[in-house]
């Protein structure tokens, strides 16, 4: 009886043994594999790579299967913490799905923990997987926003005084080449793009081009091709991101502090404003990358992105963003600090890059609402190239993508390869941003005259009627920041000013020969008119020396308000001296002998000449006219000593028209030499003011 029971008890051993050993003897029959759970969308389930907070659980699971794919129960697998801290988790079988299911309990610290899980025995890295479980504070959200804010804040910062200290050092410089070169639309195309490449702003290339619009210095159609070449201009600004330069980002702001401060040469302090602003960028990008960093184990943000695959939601979103922060630049900087964590593909960053660049038409149009037609045509022409170019483009984005990957650093990159897509990516957005913008420009260009059509019938001629007759047009105040331009908008205020002015001294003889007095009624309108201009230039000069301007611009401030003046003594002496003197002349029944009339239009004449010609001086700032209108005064003035002689004479021989006439003709004339006078000022304050550059 004992016997039995022992033999039995032997054998239930035996089939527990066996029972027992018949998975580990499958593991060493058969080869066994651990792998990452994945649900029907094939995203990991595991817990790989998922966020938990410190603390809580996170449940990581092992899939177990063997050679011919199929799920293995009962197989044990082993989990170890490899890091913060080495220690062993737990054994877990495998259930009848095959899964493995540990809960894992965080410490209570943030940081990373590393756990291994693996089938021991099984030889190779098949049977073994690991986790990489970020742990975080529940305040890391809160945190990161924190440090997004605040890169964001220094790479505009950064950004924006960059760009004011080269429109500082170079915005004179830049206006004249505008201003010199820009009649062919080729070389236009490439002096937009070094211009906006050198002062760093595509708003402050249009604003200058719509006051060389409303001066006359080139027509709309020129600046077609400049606005071209300015957007190729902030392409560069794309280039200079996608250089890994945050390591010296703390070097160049040291650098330009130094400068800006101990310096004490203009130039020196500029140019260190200019490196403390590209130190901040680079800073301000660093500060976001890190901020960042959390988000690449944060899967509904990951999810977020693989949406932006989509080409019409990753146009809108660059668009809205863009808009919503006003700088192309700026957002294109953070899309390719994205592209820096390896969260997107080349084919993810061309459509925000797109929209980036719809984005940014609608800055310009919203700063050109307040604005004359010229500036609505530029903003529209800007908003056509743009949104034509994206049309265009946007069936081939396959195609572009691939064209940018043959001409850049690391070719095509696998969309799983989290580092290969962080070291290159960058770049190719980067250049899919300028072969865009290029592209647009080669495309665009010939066609310039057509486009202008189109837009003069989007935003026709009409006559523009100001709410206050007497209000400035071109003195944007919110321009002041920005000395370069507002001097620009200054100046050609000035010229509206003078060509009033002109008009003053054409109309000034008519009274003096027809007796109509009407004309008087109007040159004192024309002189009430010039004093509230001159009380606005003056005022908004005075405030541009306000800023923080170069010397160079503090002369360029009082060589302006230098010309105002004399243009309102000239309309002052025609309103103030001519006109009465006409009506003296009209109500009196006095009229000119023929030669001294003869000479009285013929002196008139030359000071209309002078006029003119101080206009093309101050427009131009050319010194040949200015050492011509020299010349002229010199002989003007011995002109007027010449007739002053000649009607003498007529006295002497008692002509009755002279006699009578003869103290209107004197101060007729020497009002007209002193109008002479005030003109030659302001060729004297030209070549004065060049001596000084």
């Amino acid at each position: 009886m004992k016997g039995t029971v022992l033999r039995r008890f032997l054998l239930l051993a035996m089939i527990l043994v066996v029972a027992w050993a018949l998975p580990l003897l499958a593991a060493q029959a058969t080869g066994l594999h651990l792998s990452h759970p994945t649900n029907d969308n094939e995203q990991r389930i595991s817990g790989d790579r998922s966020t938990v907070f410190v603390g809580e659980t996170l449940s990581l699971k092992a899939l177990v299967r063997d050679d011919s794919g199929k799920a293995i129960e009962g197989i044990p697998v082993t989990f170890y913490e490899m890091s913060p801290e080495e220690r062993l988790l737990g054994v877990v079988h495998s259930a009848r799905s095959g899964v493995a299911h540990l809960d894992f309990c965080a410490g209570t610290s943030p940081g990373k923990s590393l756990i291994q899980a693996l089938i021991e025995g099984q030889p190779g890295d098949s049977a073994r997987i690991t986790y990489h479980i970020p742990v975080r504070k529940k305040s890391w959200v809160l945190f990161m926003i924190f440090g997004l804010l605040g890169g964001l804040g220094l790479f505009l910062f950064g950004m924006e005084m960059m760009s004011k200290s080269m429109q500082r050092s170079a915005g004179s410089r830049m206006r004249s080449i505008l201003g010199a070169l820009t009649k062919n639309r080729f070389v236009g195309l490439g002096v937009g793009a070094f211009v906006t490449m050198l002062i760093q702003s595509s708003s402050a290339t249009t604003v200058m081009l719509v006051s060389f619009v409303q001066a006359q210095l080139m027509t709309f159609a020129q600046t077609l091709g400049v606005i071209l070449g300015a957007d190729i201009g902030t392409t560069i600004t794309a280039q200079l991101v996608a250089f890994r330069l945050t390591d010296y980002a703390l070097l160049m702001i040291g650098i330009g502090f130094g400068l800006r401060v101990l310096s004490k040469k203009e130039k020196l302090r500029n140019i260190g404003a200019v490196a403390l602003g590209f130190g901040m960028l680079f800073f301000g990008m660093s500060v976001m990358s890190k901020s960042m960093a959390p988000l690449r184990s944060y899967q509904p943000f990951l999810d977020l992105l693989a949406n932006l695959e989509n080409p019409v939601l990753g146009i809108l979103v660059g668009t809205a963003f863009t808009a919503l922060i006003q700088s192309s630049s700026a957002f294109t900087g953070i899309i390719i600090v994205l592209a820096q964590q390896g969260f997107l593909s080349l084919t993810a960053g061309i459509p925000l890059i797109f929209g980036a660049n719809i984005g940014t038409c609608v800055t310009a149009a919203l700063a050109s609402l307040n604005t004359g037609r010229e500036a609505k045509r530029v903003a529209i022409a800007h908003t056509l190239f743009k949104v034509s170019g994206v049309a265009l483009m946007f069936p081939f984005i396959t195609a572009l993508a691939a064209f940018v990957e043959k001409l850049s650093p690391g070719g095509h990159v696998a969309l799983g390869d989290a580092e290969a897509m962080a070291r290159y990516i960058p770049r190719q957005i980067a250049n899919a941003h300028t072969v865009f913008n290029v592209g647009l420009a080669l495309i665009f260009l010939p066609f310039t005259t057509v486009f202008a059509k189109v837009i003069f019938r989007l935003m026709p001629e009409k006559k523009e009627i100001p709410t206050h007759r007497y209000r400035a047009r071109h003195l944007d105040r919110s321009m002041l920041d920005k000395p370069a331009l507002a001097l620009n908008l200054a100046k050609v205020e000035i010229l509206r000013m003078g060509e009033k002015v002109k008009t003053m001294a054409e109309l000034s003889i008519e009274p003096f020969f027809t007796n109509d007095l009407g004309v008087c009624d109007r040159l004192h309108e024309f002189e009430e008119e010039i004093d509230d201009l001159d009380a606005a230039i003056s005022e908004y000069l005075i405030d541009i020396g306000k800023q923080k301007i170069s010397e160079h611009q503090a002369e360029e401030v009082y060589l302006m308000m230098h010309v105002t003046k004399q243009y309102e003594h000239v309309a002052d002496i025609i309103d103030k001296e001519l006109r009465p003197l006409a009506r003296k002349m009209a109500t009196g029944g006095i009229e000119f002998s023929k030669s001294g009339g003869e000479e009285v239009r013929a002196y008139h004449l030359k000071m209309l000449k002078q006029v003119a010609r101080s206009l093309e001086t101050f427009t131009e700032s050319s010194l040949k006219m200015a050492r011509k209108m020299e010349q002229k005064q010199e002989r003007y003035v011995a002109l007027e000593g010449d007739y002053r002689q000649a009607h003498f004479e007529r006295i002497s021989k008692a002509v009755e028209e002279s006699v009578q006439s003869s103290e209107i003709h004197l101060d007729l004339m020497d009002f007209l030499r002193r109008i002479n006078s005030y003109t030659a000022n302001i060729a004297r304050a030209i070549l004065t003011h060049s001596g000084k550059e």
